[in-house]
């Protein structure tokens, strides 16, 4: 039972976190088909995005009301309704639309699927569950670019969409026989104004920084976008201090645990969101690889991922988790970085090493961080905890690819003909790299202490 339920959390968190790539490499196929330009088709990537951002903050709020197993599975039925209507849209309006409905479910699969975790198994498994738990989130974006090319290519691009039907379907099953029932609480409530204002920042920051890397409207959009954003975000700062239940309760920022693990998780991210964008770009147009080939390679640091799940219990155990991310984060990104140096004439087995050991820490570093985060907080206030998590993680993921797509706007801006060339790609590895790398700073003045318990360095109190 103890694995039984992070694997069958896992069904669902796969479908999205594949689903969430996996049209990356159709978008030109798709286009043709409905009659629209691969460029402006990004909208429906942007749409996700922006789903996800408005819908997340609400999520724990709802677990905690209906439910956290009941929302579970109705958010796996909403993300198999939006897959359907996306492999029947025939126009772009259509298909942006879908994908926006995905997103609904998206939004509430991954956080109240943690919440699940966190609350259904015991506090001294729940490093090697949230290990399982976290493989879905790492294998996801990495298989979903070969798959969506290799259907595109070889198929009827709806089956990208449609496959998640029979997945869906057996989620929900799973999810009814294994999961354990958590009662809904009484007394909750919504906090309606704060929703909205969270809503439109998260929407504004995610949706401006993603046109700013896209070429589907003008940066300025994205500009203006970014500051409204920012602007509603002050804006529910303030509603949140004179609110009794926010939706998204910045008073737990003061458990020096959580702090640490959403500022350092989102550095993180930031490089961890920008990799699954530069890496296929660099092997398609820096050294002419098709598709699938570079998303078979990418594919290579999931042999990482896998071998962590064995590993984070013992050296959580053995270093605790203020060394642990220190040393994770570090060598997370010089693992980022090092791919900048890899040319035409490396061997191949150099870069797959490089995959497999980078792979390796970024699982350990996410695993360890999301079992931080819940290290103090109170049980009532999981579910809170849980949409501010994964709110900060979304908005990270999408500054990533805007980072990435920004650096190499500029020097393509520099350059003579307008066209990246390897050079880009790498400078471009070594500034993310090294941004990834700063997250380690989040957990030095973190208490050497800080989650032992979990990390089963302390007997709990009797």
């Amino acid at each position: 039972m103890k694995r039984i339920v992070p694997l069958v959390l896992a069904v669902a968190l796969f479908m999205e976190n594949m689903d969430s790539t996996v049209i990356a490499t159709s978008l030109a196929t798709i286009a043709r088909d409905i009659g629209t330009s691969p460029i402006a088709l990004k909208l429906a990537l942007t749409s996700y995005y922006v789903s996800l951002a408005v819908f997340i903050p609400i999520s724990g709020r709802m677990a905690d009301r209906f439910g956290a197993k009941t929302v579970f599975r109705w958010a796996i039925g909403v993300f198999v309704l939006g897959s359907l209507a996306c492999a029947m849209a025939g126009s772009l309006e259509g298909f942006v639309a879908a994908r926006f409905l995905q997103g609904v479910g998206g939004a509430m699969m991954t956080p109240v699927g943690r919440l699940l975790l966190v609350r259904a198994v015991p506090r001294s498994d729940l490093v090697s569950a949230m290990a399982w738990f976290t493989i879905p989130a790492l294998v996801g974006p990495l298989v979903g670019p070969p798959i969506g090319g290799a259907i595109a290519t070889y198929a009827d691009w709806r089956w990208i969409f449609l496959i998640n039907l029979p997945i869906g379907i057996v989620g929900i099953a799973l999810a009814t026989r294994f999961l354990p029932r958590v009662e809904p609480m009484a007394n909750i409530s919504f906090d309606w104004p704060g929703f909205a204002l969270s809503g439109f920042a998260c929407a504004g920051i995610v949706f401006g920084l993603s046109v700013v890397s896209l070429p589907a409207l003008p940066p300025i959009f994205g500009g203006i976008m970014v500051l409204a954003g920012a602007i509603a975000a002050g804006f529910y700062v303030r509603h949140a201090r004179r609110t009794v239940r926010p939706v998204i309760e910045l008073r737990l920022l003061r458990i020096a645990t959580l702090r640490s693990a959403i500022v350092g998780g989102a550095i993180f991210r930031i490089g961890a969101g920008a990799v699954p964008f530069l890496f296929p770009l660099m092997l398609q147009l820096g050294f002419g690889y098709t598709p699938l080939q570079s998303g078979l390679i990418s594919a290579a640091s999931i042999g990482g991922a896998m071998m962590m799940k064995f590993l984070a219990k013992p050296l959580l155990k053995r270093f605790g988790f203020r060394q642990t991310l220190i040393g994770a984060g570090i060598t997370g990104g010089v693992m980022m970085a090092m791919i900048g140096f890899y040319e035409p004439t490396t061997p191949i087995a150099l870069l797959v090493a490089l995959l497999l050991v980078g792979g390796f820490f970024r699982s350990l570093f996410f695993t360890s961080v999301n079992v931080l985060a819940f290290a103090d907080v109170p049980q009532p206030q999981t579910g809170d905890a849980t949409a501010m998590l994964a709110a900060f993680q979304q908005v990270a993921i999408a500054t990533g690819v805007a980072v990435a797509g920004a650096i190499l706007e500029v020097q393509m801006a520099f350059g003579t003909d307008g066209v990246s060339t390897i050079a880009d790609f790498q400078r471009a590895f070594l500034i993310v790299g090294g941004v990834t790398a700063l997250a380690a700073v989040a957990f030095l003045r973190l208490s050497s202490e800080a989650g032992a318990e979990i990390a089963g360095r302390r007997v709990p109190a009797e």
